[in-house]
């Protein structure tokens, strides 16, 4: 994540920029199913690997990082031979997956809205 927050910034991209940082973090492609599995308790690499379909195993890595770094996940290393390592949602994740699953619902009572403004909005295009 770019830290373009600590550049001069017009009063709308102050009161923006965080939270533009933090919705690009957690609403990548990977990121939502992570933070999915990673709540409903500790979860494994390869079980993640296995459970999203079409993710690398660098963007998963990569991913696992940049939430683990903003404090979304506690990886936990267990001194086994191979050694086992876990990935559960912190606190900050469990409340966001509220959040998340507001949006879903807010997502899912607007639909038929959205799609009618954009059958509107497309039809006077075309006129």
């Amino acid at each position: 994540m770019s830290d373009d927050c600590d550049e001069p910034q017009s009063d709308v991209q102050a009161e923006a920029c965080p939270i533009v940082q933090i919705i690009d973090r957690v609403a990548g492609k990977w990121a939502v199913s992570i933070l999915v599995a990673a709540t409903r308790g500790p979860v494994r690499y390869t079980e993640l690997e296995r459970s999203i379909p079409g993710v690398s195993r660098r963007m998963l890595t990569l991913t696992l990082r940049n939430l683990e770094r903003d404090g979304l996940l506690d990886r936990t290393v267990y001194a086994t031979v191979p050694p086992k390592v876990e990935y559960s949602a912190t606190e900050s994740a469990r409340e966001l997956y509220g959040h998340l699953t507001g949006l879903l619902d807010w997502a899912e009572r607007h639909r038929p809205d959205i799609i009618e403004a954009r059958r509107a909005y497309d039809e006077a295009l075309a006129a």
